[in-house]
């Protein structure tokens, strides 16, 4: 039997009216301590998006989604961040925030394969 690691993952979500509290996700970032993993995988349904906030901006949530991604993977074209441990770009790319780009809470688990979990969860909880 494979040894099961703790993951901890959030959803990633676009919150076009903040005093509103509605959203659609379109990501999940996902933290594996044990596999050395972070990694996140996003979805833009630009026509979904778009009959749920007119005014939205997709151009710059794009950006904003591949900055997340950047960071992620250490890509030191993100900034400083970038360049922080692991542990420490998931805690600041999940922290709350009252932005058009928001993450829920942190949620734990178990896995033994983190990126055929991330994939998993982005299919249950982003694809439509």
């Amino acid at each position: 039997m494979q040894e099961k690691h703790l993951f901890e993952y959030a959803v990633i979500r676009i919150v076009p009216r903040v005093e509103r509290e509605e959203f659609i996700n379109v990501g999940v970032v996902l933290y594996c301590a044990n596999q050395k993993f972070l990694k996140m995988l996003f979805e833009l349904n630009e026509e979904r998006i778009l009959a749920f906030a007119p005014h939205i901006d997709i151009v710059q949530v794009r950006a904003y989604l591949c900055a997340f991604r950047q960071i992620c993977v250490g890509d030191l074209e993100a900034g400083l961040i970038a360049t922080l441990p692991i542990a420490e770009r998931f805690r600041w790319l999940t922290a709350a925030r009252s932005t058009v780009l928001q993450t829920s809470m942190v949620h734990p688990g178990l896995c033994t394969n983190a990126n055929e979990t991330l994939q998993g969860l982005f299919s249950k909880l982003v694809v439509l």
